[in-house]
């Protein structure tokens, strides 16, 4: 997959766990950065209504006078309502907390679950890369992401109890095939916050390869003040310290992906 690959549509990828903290955002947002560093059309949608992949790439959620909310509800096209986030080179489609109050709109609405698949379809051809940054729970807007996504990316912290949540994350995207998008693959399982101090960290980390494989990925995310401090100054790790492990960690894990995109295309 290069940069020309246009004319296919983009590889639609939710970055999801129901577990809060695990990093979801900060992935997302560095992901798009990287990507785009490798001159890759790239969308990032925030899905979530606390808004923070927004708040993250600089734009105030408060301010905003069009969202993600008005798109999945049919009032606004996504086209009109994707912005271009200063001193960035991807686009972004943002959100607020009106999102909130979309889901429950969302309820009463046929094709409930198709919502963003059928908003984002008219752009679907403009990019290479779309993310979405799912909420922490698995709602509404999570099925919608869900049912959009070529595929899922989880990351997880290396705890005890991530291992039960993951458990079931894996048995909601088997529902999902069943229901919604039989096509739902698992991209990866991406370690987030990592120590390789600790005992637990590594114990665990060694458990998810016994049952994980290859889903793994090799790239670490390790714990970093430089990526914490990012979302403050409204940017990217990779734009807010380059050199900086944190930084450096996305773009490794980004040159992977795209190695294993390679690879299954040539299989």
């Amino acid at each position: 997959m290069n940069p020309t690959e246009q004319q296919k549509p983009a590889r639609i990828i939710a970055i999801a766990n129901q577990k809060g903290g695990v990093g979801k955002t900060t992935t997302c947002v560095n992901l798009a950065a990287a990507f785009a560093r490798m001159k890759y059309p790239v969308l990032l949608v925030d899905l979530d209504s606390q808004g923070n992949a927004t708040t993250g790439c600089g734009i105030d959620p408060r301010r905003l006078h069009m969202s993600a909310c008005e798109v999945l509800l049919g009032e606004r096209s996504a086209r009109e309502t994707i912005l271009r986030p200063e001193g960035l080179d991807f686009d972004l489609l943002p959100a607020n907390g009106d999102l909130t109050a979309a889901e429950v709109t969302l309820l009463q609405m046929d094709r409930r679950e198709f919502a963003l698949q059928d908003a984002l379809q008219p752009v679907v051809n403009d990019y290479v890369w779309i993310f979405i940054d799912c909420p922490p729970s698995l709602n509404m807007l999570t099925l919608n992401a869900l049912g959009a996504a070529n595929s899922v990316l989880i990351p997880m912290q290396c705890e005890y109890y991530a291992l039960e949540g993951l458990t079931g994350l894996l048995n909601t995207i088997e529902q999902l095939r069943a229901s919604i998008n039989p096509g739902l693959e698992i991209e990866g399982l991406l370690r987030t916050m990592f120590d390789g101090r600790n005992n637990l960290a590594n114990a665990v980390s060694d458990q998810l390869i016994e049952n994980f494989g290859d889903r793994v990925y090799r790239t670490r995310v390790p714990r970093n003040i430089r990526v914490a401090e990012a979302p403050s100054y409204g940017m990217p790790v990779l734009l807010y310290d380059p050199r900086s492990k944190g930084a450096l960690a996305h773009i490794a894990l980004a040159g992977e992906m795209l190695r294993r995109h390679e690879k299954r295309r040539i299989a």
